[in-house]
């Protein structure tokens, strides 16, 4: 399954927001965009709301990018 997301770094707090209109999931993260630890911290926070292991969590598209796409492996 395939996911696209959209990333809010230097947030108050770590949170899913909610889906946009046209389907994304907005995500809020503490962390700085600064050597892929937003990006370490989204697929924390993914990983618990989804009930998967982070291994199965893969970053398709969107390393240095605010919109991303990742997919979840079953």
């Amino acid at each position: 399954m395939k996911i696209k997301i959209r990333v809010l770094p230097r947030s108050s707090q770590n949170s899913i927001v909610g889906t946009m209109a046209d389907g994304t999931l907005k995500i809020k993260l503490t962390s700085a965009p600064v050597d892929g630890e937003a990006n370490k911290q989204l697929l924390e926070i993914l990983s618990k709301h989804f009930g998967v292991s982070k291994s199965k969590i893969k970053l398709v598209y969107g390393m240095a990018s605010k919109n991303k796409i990742i997919e979840i492996i079953d």
